[in-house]
């Protein structure tokens, strides 16, 4: 079976993100990785590979030329193939699913499609069902349990209130997978060997126009992109406790404006 896991390319969470001519990042000097629910994904389709060796993964993504790096990193881990899908242009998650969608529909022998939950960039939570809406199949996201059983998958996802619940599925199928899925903590680093054998594994590039996806306009468009106002620093109240809980009362009531 050929497991795909789409990957999405992301700033690094430690990055400082500037603003660029109110609408786009700055991209200048980020440090760009997996988002990280993709590389927990990414760890458990690896395990699956080295408990069935029938198996092989292949990872999937939509980004601009930038994204080879990423997808790399994904090779290095141990990935057999890949597929990019060149975009430079802002493109909305609906039209991210309709080209990962036509992509392995052209490949012809999808079976389990993986993906994290969401990306840490958007937290949309959205490609991952328009992708399955696309190809017309089932779809699980917040999974923390997988098994295969024949033609069928059983998952564990988590529900509101700490609740989990157990769904059956068709192969093929898409999985939005979240912390928890994998036997380990942590997703497993690259070696040198791995590294050094990424480098030579051809990555099949196709140009997102050459998918011909019909209604492909992007629906969403980006007017305005601001970062957040800083944060006011705090206050300390010196003094004796009971003069201090006193002076906090009234800072809280007439300034805060809380009581």
């Amino acid at each position: 079976m050929n497991i795909y896991v789409c990957i999405k390319q992301v700033p690094d969470t430690e990055a400082v993100l500037n603003i660029k001519e109110g609408k786009f990042i700055n991209e200048e000097n980020i440090k760009w990785i997996i988002s990280p629910y993709d590389e927990i994904v990414l760890e458990f389709a690896l395990q699956l590979k080295e408990k069935n060796s029938d198996f092989k993964v292949t990872l999937i993504t939509v980004g601009p030329p930038r994204a080879e790096s990423t997808i790399r990193s994904g090779l290095a881990m141990g990935a057999e193939n890949a597929i990019h899908i060149e975009a430079s242009d802002y493109l909305d998650h609906k039209t991210i699913a309709k080209a990962l969608a036509q992509a392995l529909k052209n490949e012809g022998d999808f079976g389990v499609i993986f993906t994290g939950k969401q990306a840490i960039d958007d937290d949309a939570s959205l490609t991952h069902i328009y992708l399955a809406q696309s190809l017309e199949i089932p779809v699980v996201t917040n999974v923390i349990g997988f098994q295969m059983e024949a033609e069928k998958v059983i998952v564990e996802r988590e529900i509101d209130q700490g609740a989990r619940e157990k769904i059956e599925m068709s192969i093929p199928c898409v999985i939005a997978a979240t912390k928890g899925i994998n036997d380990v903590n942590e997703p497993r680093y690259a070696t040198l060997m791995g590294i050094m054998k990424a480098k030579k594994i051809p990555i099949k590039k196709i140009s997102i126009q050459d998918l011909g996806i019909e209604g492909a306009t992007p629906t969403v468009t980006t007017e305005k992109l601001e970062a957040p106002p800083e944060k006011p620093s705090g206050r300390i109240i010196e003094g004796e406790v009971t003069e201090s809980i006193k002076e906090l009362v009234r800072l809280l009531k007439d300034e805060a404006k809380v009581l």
